[in-house]
């Protein structure tokens, strides 16, 4: 499974921490194609109208393929104690 995350990250494929309104699928597929999430959430709902049934299965597969973005914020440096 690490592989497979490591590729998907490699590829940009990551479910980011921001933007994300269930598992950040629509939101990490969005940002590797440059486009608007809301967007992707639409297609999405209509490919549903189409093809029922099928991103029933496709949504957990990635949801579970997908890896989490990594945070690349720094720890904040520890307070001094006050006097």
């Amino acid at each position: 499974m690490n592989v497979i995350h490591q590729n998907f990250e490699r590829q940009g494929l990551v479910r980011p921490h921001d933007g994300r309104l269930f598992a950040g699928v629509c939101a990490g597929v969005a940002q590797r194609f440059g486009m608007d999430p809301w967007a992707v959430r639409a297609l999405f709902a209509v490919s549903l109208a189409v093809l029922p049934g099928s991103q029933v299965i496709a949504y957990p597969v990635l949801w579970l393929l997908m890896p989490e973005e990594r945070s690349t914020s720094v720890p904040a440096a520890p307070h001094p104690p006050s006097a």
